[in-house]
C-alpha cells in the first residue's frame, strides 16, 4: 500500500476507477486461481489439453461458422422498416446462449455420456436434450417479445410526435399580425394653422 501511495489517490492511479472495483478484481483473480489449482490437481495434462483444444476449435472452426451464420441471417432476413436498427441482436443473443449451453453440455445433450452420468449421480440423463430445447425456445421467445415491445414503443412515440406537431404548417405563423397597410401617420398629429399651413396640433 505504501508503494501505491496513501489514500484513495494511489489506488485510483493504479486502476483508474474506485478502490472497490480494484478489490473486487483482486478477489475474482484469487477465486479463479483457487479454482484452477483445484481443477489441475487431478489429470492436469488432460485438462490443459482440453483447454488448448477448445481454444483452437473455437478460433479455427466455431468462429468462422457462427460468423458465416450471422451473415446469412442478416442477408436472408433484412431489417423491416418498423424494426430497430439493431434487431439482429435479438437473434444473436439467444443463439449465442443456446450455443454455449450446447457446447458445455453436448456429451449429455447428445447422449454420449449417459451411463457414466447415471452411474456417478444416480439420475437419468434423458432430461438434458428436452430441457436444452425448452431453454432455447424460451430464450428466443423472450427475445421476440422484447423486440415486439421495442417496435410498439417506438411506433407509439412516433405517432405521439406526429400528433404533437399537428398538420404541416398549422403550428407556424407567417409573422406578426399586420394591418392592411402601414400606419399612414409619419409623426405627431397635425392640424391646419390659422394661416392655412399645416402645423403640429396642440392639446
Amino acid at each position: 500500500m505504501r508503494f501505491l501511495g496513501r489514500g484513495r489517490a494511489g489506488l485510483r492511479r493504479l486502476d483508474g476507477e474506485s478502490p472497490l472495483r480494484l478489490v473486487l478484481l483482486l478477489c475474482s483473480f484469487a477465486l479463479t486461481g483457487y479454482a484452477g489449482v483445484r481443477l489441475l490437481s487431478g489429470d492436469w495434462f488432460g485438462i490443459a489439453l482440453w483447454f488448448a483444444g477448445a481454444a483452437v476449435l473455437h478460433d479455427l472452426v466455431l468462429l468462422p461458422l457462427y460468423a458465416l451464420a450471422d451473415r446469412v441471417v442478416a442477408a436472408v432476413l433484412p431489417a423491416p422498416a418498423t424494426a430497430p436498427a439493431r434487431w439482429i441482436n435479438h437473434v444473436r443473443v439467444p443463439a449465442f446462449v443456446s450455443g454455449v449451453l450446447l457446447l458445455v453440455w453436448f456429451p449429455l445433450i447428445l447422449g454420449r455420456q449417459e451411463r457414466r452420468y447415471e452411474n456417478a449421480t444416480g439420475l437419468s440423463a434423458d432430461v438434458f436434450w428436452p430441457r436444452w430445447l425448452l431453454i432455447t425456445a424460451a430464450l428466443f421467445g423472450v427475445s421476440a417479445l422484447w423486440l415486439v415491445m421495442e417496435v410498439a414503443i417506438r411506433g407509439r412515440r412516433r405517432r405521439a410526435g406526429v400528433r404533437s406537431r399537428g398538420p404541416e404548417g398549422s403550428n407556424r405563423s407567417d409573422g406578426p399580425d399586420r394591418s392592411d397597410g402601414p400606419d399612414q401617420s409619419d409623426g405627431p398629429e397635425r392640424s391646419d394653422g390659422p394661416d392655412g399651413r399645416e402645423g403640429p396640433s396642440r392639446a
